[in-house]
């Protein structure tokens, strides 16, 4: 008897061999942290921003600055302060002598990848301005809209400690971001490895080694297949269930939106691709649940004063969905 073979609706060799390549370029310098190496790339290939949250030296800035150079596309880095204003991360105008007229000159949110480092750091009216960026993908300025080159993302990162100087992200603004990653500190064997790594690099990070692997176009092609990725109808349903009892949750002061139901969706397929499959598994969404639902959701008083975490009450809550065979 023959054998059959099943071969995928949607060719993902491509997209598979990115990913790959992703992975083992930015491994060059980056030990462990694989759940956020994935995550990212996943959220590259679904079009959503990035909170990465973290204590000082787990590597979150690094780790995004050398995915971005695993890109060949634009990069800027913004070091947000509480004294930072709209005018220094969108642009401004600006009166030219020669010509009797203003001219517009381009600020660093007009790229393709956005390192912002400290997000929680600047004031309102700046993120109101980012905010805009990243929801619409254009920056307004003097009534004149210009529009953002695709892609743009903005990785966002956040020190969960230090709240002196800080702003709170509104919770509008933390709705856009696709997913919240947790890094935490590496292993003890990750940690052995890290500092071996180092000193056989003489005390040297060269981030000039990284190779771009990955283009505009093909981001574009990719995302493209990603969104036809299939899923069935039984797990649109698991996750319009995970997402409902975040609204209907003891535990719970606010509930995830819509909008996390279809970043659910998308980073699933994202998950789904990257994994050479081109349909979603119960897996995929459990995968992703987490970090999609994480900085949406609110505890109410009485569980943060018990120690509960967001993350335990969101386990909970998948655990008691059945999930679809």
């Amino acid at each position: 008897m023959e054998e059959q073979v099943f071969q995928n609706r949607v060719d993902l060799s491509g997209l598979q061999q990115a990913v790959s390549n992703i992975k083992r370029e930015v491994n060059k310098i980056i030990v462990g942290q694989d759940n956020m190496i994935e995550l990212l790339i996943a959220a590259i290939l679904a079009d959503g921003h990035v909170l990465i949250e973290g204590v000082p030296g787990v590597a979150k800035t690094l780790t995004a600055k050398l995915l971005a150079k695993t890109m060949s596309v634009g990069f800027s880095r913004i070091q947000f302060t509480p004294d930072l204003m709209p005018s220094d991360i969108i642009g401004t105008s600006i009166y030219n002598l020669k010509t009797s007229e203003f001219e517009f000159k381009y600020g660093p949110l007009f790229s393709n990848i956005i390192l912002i480092d400290e997000i929680n750091r600047a004031p309102a009216k700046t993120q109101s301005a980012l905010f805009e960026a990243m929801e619409e993908r254009q920056i307004t300025v003097d009534g004149k809209t210009y529009s953002l080159t695709a892609p743009f993302i903005v990785l966002a990162t956040q020190n969960p400690i230090e709240h002196e100087g800080t702003y709170r992200l509104p919770e509008a603004q933390l709705d856009r971001f696709i997913f919240k990653i947790e890094v935490d500190y590496p292993s003890l064997e990750d940690e052995t490895k890290i500092i071996a790594d180092f000193h056989a690099r003489k005390n040297i990070i060269d981030i000039n080694s990284i190779n771009g692997v990955l283009n505009a176009a093909e981001v574009k092609d990719y995302r493209s297949k990603v969104r036809q990725i299939h899923i069935d109808a039984n797990l649109i349903s698991y996750i319009a269930k995970i997402v409902n009892q975040t609204r209907n949750n003891a535990s719970l002061y606010l509930g995830a939106s819509p909008r996390a139901s279809l970043a659910i969706l998308s980073s699933s397929k994202a998950i789904a691709a990257m994994n050479g499959r081109d349909f979603v598994t119960p897996d995929d969404i459990k995968f992703v649940a987490t970090p999609v639902l994480k900085h949406r959701v609110m505890l109410t008083p009485e569980k943060e004063m018990e120690g509960i975490t967001t993350n335990e009450i969101i386990k909970q809550i998948i655990e008691k969905i059945e999930v679809p065979r």
